[in-house]
């Protein structure tokens, strides 16, 4: 007999994506722990590195470089990722709570949450300014704000070191563009007062050579659309202000219940709080055996430390105590690829610290870019011959990726024998079944998914929205459904907490569509599947597959490729924020096209056979051929471009082998790509697409028309 996966126990939850997080997760993926399911709750599938944004401000990196895909790394680790900013933490009930979805339960948690600033407390910042954190939205703002022509007009809140490096920055990309620049940097008392005499003379001439104003002593009364208002009256132009300084604790901190110092939660020796099997560290945690300036080294630091304790919590082994440095290398961007370095009392500068500086950044950021590949499995040392074959050398994919091929499915329905009762409506081709009841007209259909993301919560909806979608494109209205839950091998405690979880947003979705959930089955296997039986109710004749007519306008609601692009993301070859928005697309109801869509002469959702896979069932079924316009058709972001490097979803080749005369290339072949809560395909009247359109892109922004039917039988043009 093969061994059993081991079993899950325990849940360890990381909230927030910093640097300690960071780090932590990537020794997790090359040292996991049995029996510990690892989850990573972050706002964004990205979490931006600090320590190399001034340079992206004054051009010296790309908007890219700035960034740790999450999404990547916790496939790396293990760990499932749940996109959502946390707004409470019950550290009684130990439950993490995140906005539009149920409570995340812990056994052991670990705060890395960074900080924010208090400066959108000033009057007219939050509707004319620009904080620099959190860095993502000021990276984008300052983004497309450089690339204008014309004058330029910017200011700087609050005189410490970032706010120095951003303002130097900022000065030295504006003059590199040739845009007349004027640059104000703004502080209540006295600039860089945190740093020694030698730095600080240094970059107070950096200041002067770029021609940067600085304004000391001076308190900012309001922030207008172009100025900048001080208290004494003096008004600065600035058409792009921002801020940094105010650096405070997230206010859900201060409202866990947890001891804390101005919403910064106190830590001990071990980095644990007030509560044992509750971690922090970074710069929303304040050291209380020494207390120490907000810097990103100390987070680094600490990551080792956090990593080991928060496997002898659950393990019984001796904590690791973190010993924090006295003092630590500052090193300074000064605009230019130039810097100042300052330690220990000494002062350095010019291009050479720049160059040791942006080797620094590069080196922690390269952790990150080439993550270790690690090993497939391992072969026995007798095995067939043709094992190797069949196990491939990718992972196999999940959802409509791992369905089994249309060829072998018509092959084994081909000799069931047909249907002798009268209350069933034999369709043609359709995936639901049309039966009669008390002679209402009920449709009947099932799907089951085998899980491709780790989060529960996130697969159930998409699960739930992909099993209702036979039950939208027949023109029904949900009725009930029973869920076929499978988990993977986990403690009873475990079981409870995801089982919680999965029901929950189960019946979320299917009350948003007007159904209820009426029973189900549970069990435990070697992985998580998930799947619905469902029901909808007819108030007219059902739409099918075969009331297509040559002339009506093909309509498609979602975009394409999320068979592609989660199949690069099990490889770590899809950035994640492609992933985040495939999950979105695939989580997205489609309850409100269904109802504008119900005008449509034939109807399909477009899953595992792919576009032209489910188009060619229409065609067969409605006895028309179609006419198709690739560069019509929509599709997520990344999808294009992952095809045209050749990565393709495991259903792939079965798909196109359906039509084998259209032959696909690169970005063409996503024709052929799995959807999994794919778009409804509707074959709507040509006098009728612009209207029906236009409804559906208030709830449906990708959908389009991508083609036509032909009145050439089984012909699909490609153009």
């Amino acid at each position: 007999m093969q061994p059993s996966p081991l079993p899950l126990t325990k849940d360890v939850v990381l909230i927030g994506g910093g640097h300690t997080h960071a780090l932590v997760l990537r020794k997790w993926g090359m040292r996991p722990l049995a029996g510990a399911r690892l989850t990573v709750i972050n706002p964004g599938p990205t979490a931006p590195y600090s320590g190399m944004l001034p340079g992206f401000v004054a051009g010296h990196y790309g908007r890219d470089a700035l960034d740790i895909d999450l999404v990547q790394l916790a496939r790396f680790a293990g760990a499932r990722v749940v996109l959502g900013a946390v707004e409470h933490i019950d550290p009684v009930g130990r439950l993490v709570h995140v906005p539009g979805r149920p409570p995340i339960a812990y056994d052991i948690a670990a705060v890395n949450v960074g900080i924010t600033s208090t400066m959108p407390d000033l009057p007219g910042f939050r509707e004319h300014a620009i904080p620099a954190k959190p860095l993502g939205r000021f990276a984008a703002e300052w983004d497309s704000y450089r690339s204008q022509s014309g004058p330029a007009h910017v200011a700087v809140l609050g005189g410490g070191v970032a706010g120095v490096e951003l303002v130097l920055a900022m000065a030295h990309a504006l003059r590199n563009a040739g845009r007349d620049m004027q640059a104000t940097l703004i502080d209540r008392s006295e600039i860089l007062s945190d740093t020694g005499s030698k730095a600080r003379d240094r970059l107070r001439r950096a200041l002067t050579d770029l021609g940067v104003t600085v304004i000391e002593q001076a308190k900012v009364a309001r922030i207008e659309p172009t100025h900048v208002v001080l208290e004494d009256g003096r008004r600065v132009r600035s058409d792009f202000t921002t801020g940094a300084a105010g650096a405070r604790a997230y206010s859900w901190l201060e409202t866990s219940g947890l001891s804390h110092n101005d919403g910064f939660l106190r830590v001990d020796e071990y980095l644990q709080t007030c509560t044992a099997d509750l971690f922090a560290s970074g710069d929303c945690a304040e050291f209380s055996p020494s207390p120490r300036p907000k810097a990103g080294v100390y987070a680094v630091r600490q990551a080792p430390v956090l990593f080991h304790n928060i496997r002898a919590r659950l393990t019984g082994d001796p904590m690791r105590a973190y010993r924090p440095q006295k003092d630590y290398l500052k090193l300074i961007s000064m605009g230019g690829r130039t810097a100042v370095g300052e330690r220990f009392g000494q002062t350095f500068s010019g291009g050479l610290i720049w160059r040791w500086k942006d080797h620094i950044d590069q080196t922690f950021m390269d952790q990150f870019r080439d993550l270790p590949e690690m090993d497939g499995p391992t072969l026995p040392a007798e095995h067939t011959a043709d094992l190797p074959d069949a196990l491939g050398d990718k992972p196999m994919c999940g959802g409509c990726g791992a369905k089994v091929g249309g060829s072998a499915l018509k092959e084994s329905l081909r000799s069931l024998p047909g249907t002798y009762r009268e209350d069933i409506t034999p369709l043609p081709g359709d995936d639901a079944a049309l039966l009669t009841t008390g002679g209402k007209k009920q449709v009947l259909s099932t799907d089951h998914l085998r899980a491709f993301t780790l989060d529960p919560v996130v697969m159930t909806r998409i699960a739930a929205v992909h099993a209702l979608g036979d039950i939208w494109a027949m023109g029904a209205n949900p009725q009930a459904a029973t869920a076929n839950l499978i988990l993977p091998k986990m403690s009873a405690n475990l079981q409870a907490r995801t089982l919680r979880e999965m029901m929950a947003a189960a019946t979320e979705v299917m009350r948003d569509a007007g159904a209820e959930i009426v029973g189900g089955h549970t069990s435990l296997g070697a992985e998580m599947t998930v799947g619905f039986s469902v029901t909808g109710l007819c108030d007219d004749a059902p739409i099918t597959l075969a009331g297509g007519k040559p002339g009506d306008a093909l309509i498609l609601t979602k975009p394409l490729g999320a068979g592609v692009i989660m199949a690069a993301e099990m490889q770590g070859k899809a950035k994640g924020a492609w992933v985040a928005e495939a999950l979105e697309s695939m989580s997205q109801s489609q309850a409100a096209s269904a109802e504008v869509l119900r005008v449509a002469n034939a109807m399909t959702d477009v899953t595992g056979f792919g576009l032209l896979g489910h188009l060619l069932g229409m065609c067969d079924a409605s006895t028309t051929g179609a006419e198709l316009v690739f560069d019509a058709i929509p599709t997520l972001t990344g999808a294009k471009e992952l095809a045209a490097t050749g990565v393709r979803s495991s259903l792939f080749a079965d798909n196109a082998a359906l039509l084998p005369q259209i032959q696909t290339a690169g970005a063409q072949d996503l024709l052929f790509d799995p959807q999994t809560a794919g778009g409804l395909l509707a074959a709507v009247p040509a006098d009728q697409a612009s209207e029906v359109v236009e409804k559906l892109k208030s709830h449906a922004p990708h959908t389009a028309v991508i083609g036509r039917l032909s009145d050439l039988p089984g012909s699909i043009v490609l153009s």
